[in-house]
C-alpha cells in the first residue's frame, strides 16, 4: 500500500487511489466539477489540479492521477492557486451572470468555488455566447449556456440510468450537450440529473422560481411511494412541501432516488380531504360533517353487528402504528376480518424469510448471478433495477428472466414465462450452478394467482436446490410494492384464525355478510365498483381517491409528510418518517383517529393515549421495532404448503409507474409524466 504526503500530512491508502481522494480521507479540500465518486473519472475540467515534488513541470488533476509511494503533493501552492484562478476563468468565459434569476443560486458549485478559488474581477469583455436549449419533457428544465461541460449529466445517464441518450457535440466554441435524435430523457432516474449538474444548466422544471435553498425548513424521512424506503429530504415552506431531494443511505438508495418520489409532491396539497364527510341518505352525496358527528354516525352503525360482520382492509400508504390500532380496535369489536395485501396477493407469512427481501438491498453487490421471476424491476423499483445494472457493470454478473419480456437497462437471458420453466431451469442446474452468492429477486404480482401458495413452494424448493439459500447466505428475495405491506405482514394484519382475506372480504360485502368495512388508506383497488352497496364503508386517508368515492364516511387523516410513523421496507428493515409539514384543515393522525373511535365503538379505549406508548406497546410484541433502521435476518424454514403449479405464465402488474397511488394520482406533475412518456413510447413503437 502507497504511502503519500499531502500538504505534510502522511497517509497510507489502496493501491489505486487517486491523490483526490487521499485528500478527502485527510480532511484537505480539493476543488471539482467534472469529479464525482459514483461515476467514472474523466478529467476534464481541471479544477482538482495540484503540484507534484519531482512530477510534471506542471500541476496535474489529482482525481486521474494514483498514488504512488512517497509521492509528496502540494494543494495550497501558488502554482496550484494561479492554476485553478486560470480554470476558473476559463469556466467564466461565457457563463451567464443570471445568479439572480438561477434556481441553483445558493447551493451552486460554480458560485462556491468561484469565490474561494477564483479572481475577484474579470479581465474579460467579449460577448458571451449563446445556447439554445433542449426540451427534455416534464421534469428538467434548460438552460444550456450555464453548461461547463463536465459531462457529469452523460455519464450518469449512461452509467447509472443505463439510458445513454444524452453526448457532447462539436469542439471549443461550438461545444454542447444533448441529445442524439431529440426527444425525451426517458429514465425513471432522470431527476438525478439537476443534482449531478454543478451549474444551473439543468434544473427542475416544477420547482422553477418557487423558492431559494435557504428559506426551506429541511427534514429528513423516507420515501413511501414503494416499498424500499429509500431515504430522502423534505423541503417545506410553511405548510407546503416544495420538493423532495435524495439522502445519502449506502445500504438502500445510495445517493439517488427516482422521479415518481422527487417530483410527486406538488400530489401532497391536491384533492386532499380536509374534514370529515358523510353520505346522505336522501340524495346519496357526500355532505361536510362534524368529528362528532361523524363517530357519532359510525357508532351508530356498528351498535349491535357481529364482530364477525365487520372486516377492514390497509392501503399501501399505511404506517404501522395506524395497522396496529385498527387491529387492536377489530380485536376489541370482536373481528377477525382484516388484510393489508390489497393487491389480492395470498402467501404463506408464518415464516419471515418467506416474504422479505433477505439478502438485503446492499447485498446485490455481492451477487455473481440473479434470476428474476415475474418481476419488472426497472419500473417496480427503480433503485433496486440501479443496483443490478451496477453490479453488471462492474462484474459483468449473469442475470436470468422468467416472466414477460421487459425493457430493463441490462441485458439479460429470458428463459421462460411460467413455473414450468422454473422447474426445468432447476432441473438443468441444481448442484451445478457455478456461482457463490446466486440471487433470485421474484415479484409481488406472483403470489396474486390463484396458484400462488403452491408457485411459493416452488420457489422456496428452488431456492434450495439450486443453492440460492445456504450456510451463511440467503439470496431468497421477494420484491413488494407497497411501502405499508412487510410492516403489514410483521405486526399480523392478516386474517386471525377464522377470518376473511381481501378477496373475501370483497365477495362478503357484496352477499351482505360483511355489514361494516373500514379501508383504512385503501385506495389501490376499485372500491366503488368492487365493494358491495350492501356493506356501510369508512375510508379513512388524505386523498379523494379511489376509496373515498365508495364510503358512507369519510375520515381525514395525514400524509406522510405529516406525521411520525413507522415504516418496514421490503428487506425488512424499519424506519421512522418524520413529520414535516403540519397537517391539511381537520386532519389527524391515524392511530388518533381510531383510538379516538375506540372510545365510542370498542368494549373499552384503545389503552395508549400518545404515539409514545403505541409504540411501547409495538416494540413489546414485536421485537423487531426496538431498534430503527437495523435489519434482524430471518432464520430460514422449510415450506409446508403442497400443490402444483398451474402452466399459466408469470404476469406483471398492470400499472402506470407514474400514477401508482393516491398521492402520485393528484400529482400534475406525475400526470404530465404520464402523457409525455406514452406519447413518446407510440412514437418510438410505430417508428
Amino acid at each position: 500500500m502507497p504511502k503519500i504526503t499531502i500538504n505534510d500530512m502522511e497517509i497510507e491508502v489502496e493501491q489505486g487511489t487517486s491523490v483526490l481522494q487521499a485528500a478527502e480521507q485527510l480532511g484537505i479540500e480539493i476543488p471539482r466539477f467534472c469529479y464525482h465518486d459514483k461515476l467514472s473519472v474523466p478529467a476534464n475540467c481541471r479544477m482538482c489540479l495540484v503540484e507534484i515534488e519531482g512530477g510534471p513541470p506542471k500541476p496535474v488533476a489529482s482525481c486521474a492521477m494514483a498514488c504512488g509511494d512517497g509521492m509528496i503533493v502540494h494543494t495550497d501552492s501558488d502554482v496550484v492557486k494561479d492554476a485553478r484562478k486560470g480554470v476558473m476563468e476559463m469556466m467564466l468565459i461565457n457563463h451567464p451572470l443570471d445568479c439572480p434569476v438561477c434556481d441553483q443560486g445558493g447551493e451552486c458549485d460554480l458560485q462556491d468555488q468561484a469565490v474561494s478559488y477564483g479572481f475577484d474581477r474579470s479581465r474579460y469583455y467579449e460577448d458571451k455566447r449563446e445556447v439554445e436549449d433542449n426540451d427534455y419533457g416534464p421534469l428538467i428544465g434548460t438552460v444550456m449556456t450555464r453548461c461547463i461541460h463536465c459531462t457529469r449529466c452523460i455519464r450518469f445517464a449512461e452509467e447509472i440510468a443505463g439510458t445513454p441518450v444524452l453526448g457532447q457535440f462539436n469542439r471549443g466554441e461550438n461545444a454542447k450537450v444533448g441529445t442524439f435524435v431529440g426527444g425525451l430523457i426517458d429514465t425513471e432516474l432522470s431527476g438525478n440529473l439537476i443534482d449531478v449538474c454543478p451549474v444551473g444548466a439543468l434544473t427542475s422544471k416544477p420547482y422553477a422560481f418557487k423558492a431559494r435553498s435557504w428559506e426551506l425548513t429541511k427534514t429528513e424521512t423516507i420515501d413511501v411511494n414503494d416499498a424500499l424506503g429509500c431515504n430522502i429530504r423534505v423541503d417545506s415552506r410553511g405548510r407546503e412541501v416544495m420538493r423532495i431531494l435524495p439522502r445519502l443511505n449506502e445500504d438502500i438508495n445510495e445517493e439517488w432516488i427516482d422521479d415518481r418520489a422527487r417530483f410527486s409532491c406538488d400530489g401532497l396539497a391536491k384533492g386532499r380531504i380536509d374534514r370529515p364527510y358523510i353520505r346522505d341518505e336522501d340524495s346519496g352525496k357526500l355532505r361536510e360533517a362534524s368529528w362528532d358527528e361523524a363517530i357519532s354516525c359510525i357508532s351508530r352503525k356498528l351498535r349491535g353487528v357481529k364482530g364477525d360482520a365487520i372486516a377492514a382492509l390497509a392501503g399501501d400508504l399505511v404506517d404501522v402504528e395506524a395497522m396496529v390500532a385498527m387491529k387492536d380496535l377489530l380485536a376489541s369489536l370482536g373481528s377477525p376480518n382484516m388484510d393489508c395485501r390489497t393487491d389480492g396477493s395470498v402467501f404463506s407469512a408464518e415464516n419471515r424469510a418467506s416474504y422479505l427481501f433477505n439478502s438485503g438491498i446492499a447485498g446485490i453487490d455481492e451477487a455473481d448471478a440473479i434470476l428474476l421471476v415475474g418481476v419488472d424491476p426497472r419500473h417496480e423499483a427503480t433503485m433496486i433495477n440501479a443496483r443490478i445494472r451496477k453490479n453488471w457493470l462492474e462484474k459483468g454478473i449473469p442475470v436470468s428472466l422468467i416472466g414477460e419480456p421487459v425493457d430493463l437497462t441490462y441485458p439479460y437471458e429470458h428463459v421462460g414465462t411460467s413455473p414450468k420453466d422454473l422447474e426445468m431451469l432447476v432441473k438443468q442446474y441444481a448442484g451445478k450452478l457455478d456461482a457463490k452468492k446466486p440471487m433470485m429477486i421474484v415479484g409481488a404480482n406472483v403470489f396474486t394467482r390463484p396458484d400462488s401458495l403452491a408457485v411459493h413452494a416452488l420457489l422456496h424448493k428452488a431456492c434450495e436446490d439450486l443453492g440460492i439459500v445456504k450456510d451463511g447466505w440467503n439470496g431468497f428475495n421477494i420484491l413488494h410494492g407497497a411501502a405499508s405491506r412487510v410492516g403489514g405482514l410483521d405486526v399480523g394484519f392478516l386474517p386471525q384464525n377464522g377470518g376473511k382475506d381481501f378477496a373475501d372480504i370483497i365477495a362478503a360485502t357484496k352477499e351482505g355478510s360483511i355489514e361494516v368495512l373500514f379501508l383504512l388508506g385503501a385506495d389501490e383497488f376499485n372500491a366503488h365498483v368492487n365493494v358491495g352497496w350492501k356493506s356501510f364503508v369508512v375510508y379513512q386517508g388524505h386523498h379523494g381517491d379511489h376509496g373515498a368515492q365508495r364510503a358512507d364516511v369519510v375520515l381525514p387523516s395525514c400524509a406522510y409528510t405529516e406525521k411520525d410513523g413507522i415504516y418496514v421496507n421490503t428487506e425488512g428493515r424499519p424506519q421512522l418518517a418524520r413529520r414535516a409539514v403540519s397537517s391539511v384543515g381537520e386532519a389527524k393522525e391515524d392511530w388518533a383517529i381510531i383510538r379516538k373511535l375506540s372510545e365510542h365503538v370498542g368494549a373499552s379505549p384503545l389503552p395508549y393515549n400518545s404515539q409514545l406508548e403505541l409504540r411501547s406497546r409495538i416494540q413489546k410484541e414485536w421485537p423487531i421495532f426496538k431498534k430503527m433502521d437495523e435489519i434482524i435476518p430471518a432464520k430460514w424454514a422449510k415450506y409446508s404448503v403442497k400443490g402444483k403449479p398451474a402452466k399459466d405464465a408469470f404476469a406483471l402488474p398492470v400499472q402506470n409507474y407514474y400514477l401508482n397511488n393516491p398521492i402520485c394520482r393528484a400529482s400534475k406533475t406525475m400526470e404530465e409524466c404520464s402523457k409525455a412518456f406514452t406519447r413518446q413510447k407510440e412514437l418510438e413503437d410505430s417508428a
